[in-house]
This record gives C-alpha cells, structure tokens and sequence, in this order.
C-alpha cells in the first residue's frame, strides 16, 4: 500500500465478557444463556484492529493496567500489526465490558466499565504529541474523558492531520469538538442525542447532519445499520448503501469496523465516497462474524468484496 499515511487512534481497550441468550434478564431474574465468549474490545483498540488488518501503519494510544486483560490488550494488536503507545497504570485495571447478545436478532446492550483508560488526560496527549503530529488521520471516540480527547484533536487540527471523531458512546460535547473534526460518524442513535432530532430514515440523517455541519463539522458521516451511510458535506450529500458479505451474525463490531475502515481507507488518499463505500464494505464482513476485534477482515477480504459488488 504505496504512499499511505500514519493513522494515530486515541481510545480504550476492553475486555469483552459476551453473554449470549433469547432475551436480557429482568431485575433480580437469573436465566440460562445459550454462549459466553471472552474477548479483546472496546471502541478504540476495535477501530486500531480494525484498520491493522486492512494494512495501515497504524498506532494506538491507550492507558492499561498491569493485568491478564492487559496482555491480551497487547497480545491483540501484535496479531493485527498495531503499534502501541501505552501508558501502563498499575494503580487501576484494564477496562472490561459487560455485552448482552439477543440471539434471535444479534442485537445487543453494553457496559462498559474503562478502569486504567478513565484517566486518560489531556498531560497524556501532550506526551504523546509528536506522534499526533506525525499522522495522516488521527481518531478519537467518547469512551475515554471527553477533556483529553479535546486535546488530541487541537494538536491534530494544528499539524494540519485529517481528524475523525466518532462520538460513541454519545455524550454533551464542547461545541469546540466539533468544529476540530474533519468527519464525525455518529451512528442514528447517536445523531439523534447530537442533535435533538429523532433519526430513523435518510431523510432524518440529512436532517441531523445539516445540524452538525452547522455546529462546525468538516464533513458528516452518519452510519445507518443496514441501510448503509449517509456522506454529507456542504454542498454535497451521497447515500452510500450498505455492503452485504451475507447473513447478519453480530452488530456489535460493526461501527468500530467502519470507523477503522475509513481510517484506513482515508490514508491511502481515497475521496470521501470511496472511502465511505470501503468502510461500509470493512463493516459488512464483520457483522458476519461473532465477536469484536476478531471480526475485523483482511484488506483482501474487503477488496474482493468490492470487486464482486457485494
């Protein structure tokens, strides 16, 4: 992959603990579940994963414990090609996340608990900004405090890097954040927190995303699931539709598929369309396997898939 540039991600890793059963359990209800799998996760090192296996020279930047969960952490990006800057924090934990899977419809709710990744802080990204600097893409979620993401993308939007901010989980943000974001990619879910406006078709993406671009981000990008993604900008708006490798086994890698996609794809130098049609390609081979990270595909898989027109 030939005049690629770095991608640097700012995020969590986390355990995932997957319970899988037909339904979530009531309040003081004990039930039987159907599988359990213990896994790597969490948002940030998802996306890193994510866009190693597709080949990008990519570092993560993270807080860790000193614990099992930790040399999985490790253990993880080593198999996906992902350099790691780490701070190592053994007064705390490595985060883990409590994941229910409804197994008649692969839907699923999240706890996530960050531990060591909380107290990521904005004396972290000054650290660590020369590496910032150094990037083509730089990416940052809401998982870790809101403060040092705010930082890292001041220092990215500085040195002229292409910025991403995926706000997931939604939160109240700084309108500050938003106009240090070349691309924000919320889900409809987290559109609609962002905006005020309920998000259910197209229509409401475009709608949603107006708002945003008024708020002062570069470009919007809004995931819709199974019906693909909406690309809006100033002056330009392009649905771009979802990209099927087959039956649907699991969605809960599949945002993080996608933003690692992008990132991937947006260092190489695609333009926005391609790049959206490429993360929307890297997000449907996920979903048709179980698990967060070990769902992320091979830039051979994703490319195949286009070229058949999945």
């Amino acid at each position: 992959m030939p005049d690629q540039k770095p991608v640097v991600i700012l995020g969590v890793f986390v355990a995932d603990t997957a319970y899988r059963a037909a339904r979530a359990p009531r309040m003081g209800e004990t039930i039987l579940g159907s599988d359990f799998k213990l896994g790597p996760g969490g948002k940030g090192s998802n996306q890193a994963v994510a866009a190693g296996r597709l080949g990008a020279d990519v570092t993560f930047v993270t807080r860790l414990g000193r614990d099992p969960f930790a040399d999985m952490a490790r253990a993880t990006w080593k198999d996906a090609g992902v350099k790691a800057a780490v701070i190592e924090t053994p007064e705390s934990y490595t985060g883990a996340a409590y994941i229910f899977i409804e197994e008649t419809t692969g839907n699923n709710a999240i706890i996530v608990c960050p531990g060591a990744a909380s107290m990521i802080s904005p004396e972290d990204i000054d650290a660590n900004a020369a590496l910032i600097r150094s990037a083509g893409v730089f990416v940052t979620q809401l998982e870790q405090p809101v403060a040092a993401a705010q930082h890292a993308l001041e220092i990215a939007r500085q040195a002229g890097v292409t910025t991403i901010l995926n706000p997931a989980p939604a939160a109240t943000l700084p309108d500050r954040m938003f106009a240090l974001s070349d691309y924000v990619t919320p889900n409809e879910t987290e559109a609609g927190e962002l905006t005020g406006m309920a998000v259910e078709t197209v229509d409401d993406a475009r709608r949603a995303a107006d708002r945003l671009l008024a708020m002062g981000v570069g470009t919007v990008i809004v995931t819709l699931g199974e019906k693909g993604a909406l690309l809006h900008a100033k002056g330009a708006s392009e649905h771009v539709p979802a990209v099927s490798a087959g039956p649907v086994v699991e969605t809960t890698g599949a945002g993080d598929a996608f933003n690692g996609g992008l990132a991937a794809a947006l260092s190489r130098g695609f333009a926005p369309p391609e790049a959206v049609r490429f993360a929307c390609a890297v997000a449907g081979i996920s979903v048709t396997r179980p698990g967060t990270a070990p769902s992320m595909p091979s830039l051979a898989e994703v490319e195949a898939l286009l070229r058949a027109g999945g």
